[in-house]
């Protein structure tokens, strides 16, 4: 089966997870066969996920110029009897070879758009992501102390970092799901977060709606080295 071959080996290191309620009919058109919306108490979510790609492999090789590099999707959560994961509505990253590769292979809706990140580390951890998008910069900045911990596996910080599963909708309308591996992540205490994305300008009209709204949670996790192997049709 495809899901013991690995397919892209990688970093993913510093990950903002900024994650907001929403409506579950803006879901509905992402959901695959089979699942449901995985929920809080009743309330479905999305989230915004800007984190480090490093040392990227794809079937073992590097591919020149796409090794590190930022990488900033929208995500929501789904489940079945037997598996929760992910469910990707866009993804954006500055290399073209790796959004062409997503899209081939996962049918995820994948853009190569001009980005970038920056890092500091004096005790305290800031760190900035800047996306340009249609003639218009939009930034997400975070300060946190270098104090990381594992939060316990009943919370929210839980909940939005771990997921062993990734699905999507196939070409053919199958359920398309593929297997992401690595070790728990620890968390960062945030001192400071703030963003200035035009979800409507950024992702559809039907988004702009969470202009203004405050997140849900924001979670800065440590990242670790992971395995996303080959994705086949759910049968």
């Amino acid at each position: 089966m495809s899901q013991n071959k690995v397919f892209l080996t990688a970093r993913w290191e510093n990950l903002i997870i900024i994650s907001y309620k929403v409506r579950p009919e803006l879901l509905e058109a992402y959901i695959p066969e089979g699942f449901e919306l995985d929920t809080i108490n009743g309330s479905a979510f999305v989230s915004i996920v800007a984190f480090d790609f490093l040392d990227t492999k794809v079937k073992g090789l590097k591919i020149p110029f796409h090794v590190n590099f930022p990488e900033i999707n929208l995500r929501f959560y789904v489940k079945n009897k037997e598996k929760r994961g992910v469910v990707f509505i866009r993804e954006f990253a500055p290399r073209f070879f790796i959004a062409y590769f997503a899209n081939l292979f996962y049918n995820e809706n994948y853009r190569a758009i001009s980005m970038n990140n920056h890092l500091e580390q004096n005790g305290k951890i800031f760190l900035n992501h800047t996306i340009n998008f249609k003639g218009k910069k939009y930034q997400i900045n975070l300060e946190a102390e270098n104090k990381p911990y594992m939060p316990a596996s009943d919370s929210t910080e839980h909940f939005f970092k771990e997921h062993e599963w990734g699905f999507g909708i196939a070409k053919t309308g199958e359920t398309i799901i593929y297997k992401v591996e690595h070790p728990l992540w620890e968390v960062y205490p945030i001192v400071k977060f703030e963003h200035n994305f035009d979800f409507g300008a950024i992702y559809g009209e039907k988004w702009q709606s969470l202009n203004g709204e405050d997140p849900y949670n924001v979670a800065f996790a440590k990242g670790s080295p992971v395995k996303v192997f080959s994705g086949e049709i759910l049968k």
